[in-house]
């Protein structure tokens, strides 16, 4: 196999890449995928991104103000759809694509059209799902996890291109899953075991493997939808001897591990960004190998705590709610290394190391408010307010979302051969964290007080902390123009970056030039001792 891939790789050694689109169109290279996803994702966060600022300009003053509730439910709906599967998802999968290759010193991904592919699939998948939002009744309106009945007798007619459309993302997502797992179990440096592997590898391994495991399950769900909706049978319909709970059971188990495969990444992204600043090695790798394999094992158990008010029997309630409390054993594992390893080390605080700290920190807090909402009998206050929501955005937003900012900062020199502005990387840190915090913070006393969610009306008591919550989100949404702006910078040119880039990286793709060429390790590196030890 090897010989097969050097030969191949010799013969395109002259040319390097072919010039124009067809370029993208056609590029089987994982660096130019990795790109791709990349730009995909940025593209469909800056859409999210607006349609979240819909939301919080409704909300800014109690009373119906800008958009008909009808609208806001989409927007809600649409939201999180697309920040959860073209925002996040991708952007870790153009983070495997030009990371994992590098990091195990192999010439490429195993299976690049396959990989040309998955990627491929996902603009016509959310071009799909935006074009609902101009058809008649309107774009899905009954929130990311469009429970059933709202998702199938009340739903739009346009709720079967949302189906087909989740269908295509599933698929692209197992796709770049079977791709990565064999990647990294096959085409390994020679003499670079799995316990030698840097950490982001490994929290990918460990992510793939769920995602072949739930995206079927995802798959399964919205098929039984579609028979519903189409074909007369009656999974979801009480009426017809179905259960709508059996959908929150059947998404839910979906679904939670779902919320891990955005999280266990950005673990491994931290820690590779946090020892090279810190100027230390990661403190306990195998404890950290070991937590993310629990945690990974743990979320497949613990789905039911979304759903504590169904009406579940005492014993599932008690079960599901000491289940959940255990995954926090592992990540206070992890966030315990991540501490240890900033101990006594000789830190700078770079933009990437700020939003590694500040994810650290953040999502701590919303670990904190995930483990008050597996109390039951708590849960039956907050279940559907906005505690929820302040609970998951600090889970996501300064978990999963700053950390793919870190890692784009942190990798940005390697990929383009160009130092990035640190001035204003540090400006784009500190309006991030700012707005972040300003917007979701509050939401948790709102929660407490008894806020529903998506709604697009308040009462009056909670007009305060809406509006500080609003302010906050167009900080957030427009700093990001300047994330934009810093990267094109970037890409553009700027001071030239050295081979290692930063002071303390350790790892197989700083040995390589920079900008990274377009073929590398045609020949598998020789790896250092310390790995062979």
């Amino acid at each position: 196999m090897s010989a097969v891939i050097e030969s191949h790789h010799d013969d395109d050694h002259h040319h390097g890449p072919d010039k124009g689109l067809m370029r993208w169109v056609l590029t089987t290279n994982h660096k130019d995928i990795g790109t791709l996803y990349l730009w995909f994702s940025f593209s469909m966060f800056l859409i999210g991104g607006c349609m979240a600022l819909v939301i919080r300009a409704e909300l800014f003053q109690p009373g119906l103000q800008l958009v008909v509730p009808e609208f806001f439910n989409q927007m809600t709906t649409m939201h999180g759809l697309i920040m959860v599967f073209g925002a996040v998802m991708p952007a870790f999968v153009g983070l495997a694509n030009w990371l994992v290759p590098m990091m195990i010193g192999a010439p490429d991904m195993a299976l690049p059209r396959m990989n040309n592919y998955s990627f491929w699939i996902l603009p016509f998948a959310f071009a799909m799902l935006l074009s609902t939002l101009f058809m008649e009744g309107g774009a899905p309106n009954f929130g990311w996890t469009f429970y059933a009945p709202l998702s199938t007798e009340y739903a739009p007619p346009s709720v079967t291109f949302f189906i087909f459309a989740v269908h295509l993302m599933g698929i692209s997502s197992i796709m770049g899953s079977i791709n990565v797992v064999v990647t990294i179990l096959n085409l390994r440096a020679p003499g670079m075991r799995l316990m030698d592997m840097p950490l982001f590898v490994w929290t990918w391994l460990i992510t793939a493997y769920l995602l072949i495991a739930v995206m079927p399950v995802l798959a399964g769900v919205v098929t039984m939808m579609l028979m519903d909706i189409h074909f007369g049978t009656a999974f979801f319909n009480a009426g017809g001897g179905g259960d709508p709970v059996l959908f929150q059971h059947v998404f839910w188990f979906f679904g939670h591990p779902e919320v891990y495969l955005m999280s266990l990444r950005a673990f491994g992204v931290v820690s590779a960004i946090i020892p090279t600043f810190a100027r230390k090695k990661l403190f306990g790798y195998d404890s950290m190998v070991y937590a993310t394999a629990s945690i990974a094992f743990l979320s497949f158990i613990v789905w039911a705590h979304h759903m504590f008010t169904v009406g579940m029997p005492i014993a599932g309630e008690l079960y599901f709610m000491y289940a959940t409390m255990l995954i926090a054993v592992p990540t206070g594992v992890k966030v315990f290394n991540w501490v240890a390893t900033m101990w006594q080390g000789s830190m700078t605080f770079e933009t990437p190391m700020l939003f590694a700290i500040a994810f650290v920190i953040l999502f701590t807090i919303g670990g904190l408010s995930g483990l008050m909402l597996a109390i039951v009998p708590a849960d039956f206050q907050y279940h559907d307010t906005y505690f929820v929501v302040a609970h998951f955005h600090y889970v996501l937003v300064p978990g999963s979302i700053f950390s793919i900012m870190a890692a784009a900062y942190y990798w940005l020199p390697k990929w383009t051969g160009n130092m990035y502005d640190e001035t204003l990387g540090k400006t784009h840190f500190w309006l991030s964290f700012v707005g972040v915090n300003v917007t979701f913070f509050p939401q948790h006393f709102i929660g407490l007080a008894g806020m529903p969610r998506r709604y697009p009306d308040y009462a009056l008591q909670f007009a305060d902390w809406n509006m500080v919550s609003s302010v906050g989100a167009f900080i957030f949404g427009f700093s990001q123009l300047l994330f934009l702006f810093i990267v094109i910078k970037c890409v553009m040119g700027g001071k030239k970056a050295t081979d290692e880039v930063w002071d303390g990286a350790e790892g197989l793709e700083w040995t390589i030039a920079s900008p990274a060429p377009y073929h590398t390790f045609s020949t598998p590196p020789a790896l250092p001792e310390r790995a062979m030890a």
